[in-house]
């Protein structure tokens, strides 16, 4: 019996859960294929400790750009994101860089420079910031629907609580 006076507050959450979860096409326009778009990174040869500009040109939302030899980086729609390459990359190497625009990705390749090489770098002239702390990516933009919908479900969630305690509390008295 108890498994039935539960139910109906398991399926109302399970309702509400996939009333709020994005469509898993939202990359994907109406032909069915994801959106085309190119990658591009400027300069293709860098230096270990460098900078490169990763853009992801066609790319109608928000882009990321993930290797081995730099963190991962969110390249906003229509513009352009620079990425720091690491000290200990290795030099005369070729990492491949994977860019993903909602379910599309893309791969390009970024040379590290040999030590023969003398050419500058933009990072020659750059100061070092230092560490970039607190979240750590985790939050994005603040939007006002992903916030109404994590309320509504905490409210959904606690309402059901509160019912199933109190049917609770009634049943244990008339003993």
């Amino acid at each position: 019996m108890r498994a039935i006076r539960v139910a109906p507050v398991a399926l109302l959450g399970a309702a509400a859960c996939l009333l709020t979860a994005p469509a898993a096409s939202a990359g994907v326009p109406a032909g069915g294929t994801p959106a085309s778009f190119t990658p591009t990174i400027t300069p293709s040869t860098v230096a270990p400790g460098g900078r490169v500009t990763l853009g992801a040109v066609g790319c109608a939302s928000d882009a990321t750009a993930f290797s081995g030899v730099f963190d991962t980086t969110t390249i906003p729609s229509g513009k352009s994101a620079t990425a720091t390459v690491d000290q200990g990359a290795k030099r005369g190497a070729v990492y491949e860089v994977t860019f993903r625009c909602g379910t599309a990705t893309r791969t390009a390749n970024l040379t590290i420079t040999s030590p023969a090489t003398t050419s500058p770098t933009t990072s020659s002239t750059a100061i070092p910031n230092g560490v970039l702390g607190g979240l750590g990516g985790s939050v994005g933009t603040v939007d006002s629907t992903e916030i109404a919908a994590g309320a509504a479900l905490v409210a959904v969630a606690s309402a059901g609580a509160f019912h199933v305690l109190r049917r609770r509390r009634r049943t244990g008295r008339q003993h």
